[in-house]
């Protein structure tokens, strides 16, 4: 298990916008571990897990984008069918309500990574541990 500081970006819903966010961050050399997308008709919220949150933070707030820091913690588990499961059984059954998730898997190294965000991150490390 990892502890992380996810960037939380607020993008206008407008074709090109992530482009130019994740060309902008690679032209700083900010290299995206993870990136999930959500959208509604008017915004889309870009959350990543770059290596070096605070340079990623800098760089786009000064292109005046609106980024909020928040902690997630990340689960390692293998990567085969059960595994997501596996983990969701522990949160169920300990009663934890999270608010969102996302995965990452790297084949190489036959593991896979559980994104999580809740309300309290000091149960959720305590259960998963």
């Amino acid at each position: 298990m990892y502890k992380f500081i996810q960037l939380s970006i607020f993008l206008e819903n407008q074709k090109g916008n992530l482009y130019v966010v994740t060309d902008l961050l690679a032209q700083n050399d900010i290299n995206i571990k993870a990136l999930f997308l959500a959208d509604t008709s008017e915004f889309g919220i870009l959350r990543l897990v770059v290596p070096d949150y605070k340079k990623a933070k800098r760089v786009l707030e000064e292109k005046h984008y609106i980024v909020k820091e928040t902690p997630v913690i990340c689960a390692v588990m293998d990567d085969v069918p059960g595994g997501l499961s596996s983990i969701l059984k522990i949160l169920r059954d300990e009663d934890i309500d999270l608010e969102y998730l996302y995965a990452i898997a790297h084949g190489e190294i036959e593991k896979a990574g559980l994104l999580l965000h809740t309300k309290d991150l000091d149960q959720l490390e305590e259960v998963l541990l």
